[in-house]
């Protein structure tokens, strides 16, 4: 395996949910149909995808954490773009720091901070 490319978000309004997101992670999409919008993010995919019949009752089964620099601090960005709490950031040992929110449209979105995770070229 060659590890983790692309976590893909179902959303019931994909105009909605690419507004959203644009802000959430402060970039526009390189991407953009209306079966698929794809952003960038430091060379992972973010991926949005219409859903047939959209609830917002998401299975939290799956969780991708987006690794962050402050981890509060995007918290309460994620939040105050209308994001809701799902786990406060919490330490989970020595440096590392996790949270989840979910996202207008019921996925669940994980942050965490690693100060111990490099990118392998």
């Amino acid at each position: 395996m060659l590890g983790l490319r692309t976590a893909i978000y179902k959303v019931g309004d994909i105009n909605k949910a690419k507004d959203w997101y644009s802000k959430a992670f402060e970039t526009t999409p390189y991407f953009d149909e209306p079966y698929y919008v794809g952003f960038d993010i430091r060379g992972y995919e973010l991926g949005l995808q219409p859903e047939e019949n959209p609830t917002t009752d998401k299975a939290e089964s799956v969780v991708a954490y987006w690794g962050v620099d402050k981890i509060q601090e995007t918290y309460d960005h994620l939040i105050e773009l209308g994001a809701t709490e799902n786990e406060k950031p919490y330490n989970v040992g020595g440096e590392l720091m996790t949270a989840t929110v979910k996202d207008p449209f019921g996925n669940v979105i994980g942050l965490i901070y690693n100060p111990h995770f490099k990118l392998k070229t």
